[in-house]
């Protein structure tokens, strides 16, 4: 298998849009800042073998970037033993094995300085996630940046998550930019239909799970943030220098 390029730019979709001016970068969280997707994917790999099963990959994926429930790892597991089973234990279990592989876990690459070059720099910031927002604070909180963002909007906001627009759109109004102010940044093949649909700019920066997805509806694609610092891309995507 060949490498895959550090980043790749969709040609003819006006990514150097002169007199595009940059006010705000959205990010998604799963997989984009934390790397939450692969410890979830794995800690239910563990329970479904546990009870002498496997889970598939292409099942899980399924569900990345979205909270609708085109697959409920409790009950297909429940049905293929033909068994009811404890859904608050099993969710429990999870949370357990979670916790156990992520102890000393950081942020994602480039990430945090992202955070500082935006806020040197006067950009707005928010997130724009499918999960809910108990799970969004508590990490934020636990790696400090809490405080880094104007705006965090998560699945109780909005009546339809990721691939809609809504939380977009939303993370668009409270920040009070327009759509072709601001960058999204995602990992998913669904986050990537969100912000499109809002009318993003998305660079896309998949994770382990994510990379072999179909990703091409994004308008720039990298291996992590590290790959391209922020006044890069800024120039990238305004056309100039950023002041």
């Amino acid at each position: 298998m060949s490498p895959k390029p550090a980043l790749s730019r969709k040609r003819g979709r006006g990514t150097r849009s002169k007199g595009r001016k940059i006010k705000a970068l959205v990010f998604d969280f799963d997989g984009l800042i934390v790397d939450t997707e692969v410890p979830i994917f794995r800690a239910w790999q563990r329970i479904y073998r546990e009870h002498g099963q496997e889970l598939p990959l292409d099942r899980w994926l399924t569900i990345i970037g979205t909270s609708t429930k085109e697959f409920d790892p409790v009950k297909e597991l429940g049905d293929r033993i033909g068994e009811h089973l404890d859904e608050a234990a099993l969710d429990a279990l999870e949370r357990l094995y979670y916790a156990e592989s992520t102890a000393l876990q950081q942020l994602l690459p480039g990430v945090a300085e992202y955070l500082a070059v935006a806020h040197a720099l006067g950009l707005k910031t928010a997130i724009a996630s499918s999960s809910t927002r108990k799970w969004v604070v508590e990490h934020l909180e636990r790696f400090g940046i809490g405080g880094h963002f104007d705006a965090i909007v998560c699945r109780e906001d909005v009546k339809r998550t990721k691939p809609d627009p809504e939380l977009y759109l939303t993370a668009l109004q409270r920040l009070g930019v327009q759509a072709d102010e601001a960058i999204a940044l995602e990992d998913s093949s669904n986050g990537i239909q969100a912000a499109k649909a809002a009318g993003l700019y998305c660079v896309v920066v998949p994770n382990l799970l994510t990379v072999d997805l179909d990703l091409t509806g994004a308008d720039l694609r990298l291996l992590s943030l590290e790959a391209m610092p922020l006044p890069a891309l800024l120039e990238t995507v305004n056309g100039t220098k950023p002041k």
